[in-house]
């Protein structure tokens, strides 16, 4: 499921479109940070379908090593640990990750030479060659290899970005992400999991489609009230030297603190300075801790911050 930073980094997205953009429809936005959700939500399966591809290869290349005019004794005999991984072939028969596949038409064909690329360099990796050499087999062994693939190897994979970047802008900052949702997914099997068995849904529950859309929503209507927040901490700087994604981050932050009850204070802190490591410089970051460090503790003793909810005793 599409985890909460990803909704604020896709929600810092668009909030920079629209400040960019001549189009003043709030709503003409709204639509595209869910489309930029749902097209994460569509990696998510393109790259489950990834390692399934990489099986597929490697079954090719056996059988076309079988069908040399002279094969040798190890084409003849090749170790097919990795084509019949259970993990895999649980992936490959998964009805919900077929239909969305089908449904959305997503599909590696034409990138023949990723597959390849990434085939080569598994066969290459220690924990591969390790995993084929064992004579021992068990659906734990196959599933830790497949997390493997994904951490060990697409993940630090520069061609897979390439291609990616190439195929959508809203993919740029999401694999790291994706990949984290895939192993919570592949913890999620056990050998005996059904072909029903559902992936990981977009939203974990309603609240969390509504705390995209309100996010947005609430950063744009409240730019006033937000800024002169900002502005009043930011004093003792030059503004128009302050980079603009550096005060959306901080506007985003302070909507969390001011307009959503239900969320600890700590946790939208601790989340924005996280998703300025991606986006600020490591001068920025440590000016948007200050700054909303600052700014927390002033709306804390006006008041302005109203919590309420299980384990939020003390943040008001």
């Amino acid at each position: 499921m599409i985890s909460r930073r990803i909704i604020r980094t896709k929600a810092l997205q668009i909030l920079y479109a629209y400040y960019s953009s001549p189009d003043p429809s709030i709503n003409h936005h709204e639509k595209e940070l869910f489309f930029g959700i749902k097209k994460s939500y569509d990696l998510y399966h393109y790259l489950l379908l990834l390692v399934i591809n990489m099986a597929d290869y490697a079954e090719r290349r056996i059988e076309i090593n079988r069908s040399k005019h002279r094969p040798s004794e190890e084409d003849l005999h090749p170790n097919t640990k990795f084509i019949h991984n259970r993990m895999i072939d649980i992936l490959r028969r998964n009805i919900s990750l077929n239909h969305y596949i089908n449904q959305n038409k997503i599909s590696w064909v034409n990138h023949p030479e990723l597959i390849k690329e990434l085939y080569k360099r598994l066969l290459e990796s220690d924990f591969y060659k390790k995993y084929i050499s064992n004579s021992h087999s068990s659906f734990a062994e196959d599933r830790q290899l497949a997390d493997r693939i994904y951490n060990k190897l697409i993940l630090s994979c520069e061609e897979l970005y390439q291609v990616l970047e190439e195929q959508s802008i809203y993919w740029n900052d999401d694999v790291e992400f994706n990949v984290a949702m895939i192993s919570k997914t592949l913890k999620n099997f056990r050998e005996t999991s059904p072909e029903k068995q559902p992936l990981l849904p977009m939203f974990k529950d309603e609240e969390d489609r509504l705390f995209a859309r309100d996010l947005f929503r609430k950063a744009i209507i409240n730019h006033d009230e937000l800024r002169e927040v900002i502005n009043f901490h930011s004093r003792n700087w030059d503004l128009e030297r302050i980079a603009f994604v550096d005060i959306l981050i901080m506007q985003l932050a302070l909507a969390e603190f001011l307009y959503f009850p239900s969320i600890p204070t700590k946790v939208t802190l601790n989340e924005y300075i996280e998703i300025s490591k991606y986006y600020s410089t490591e001068k920025s970051r440590n000016f948007i801790n200050g700054i909303l460090d600052k700014s927390l503790k002033k709306l804390k003793q006006e008041e302005k911050i109203k919590k309420s909810g299980r384990g939020l005793i003390g943040e008001n």
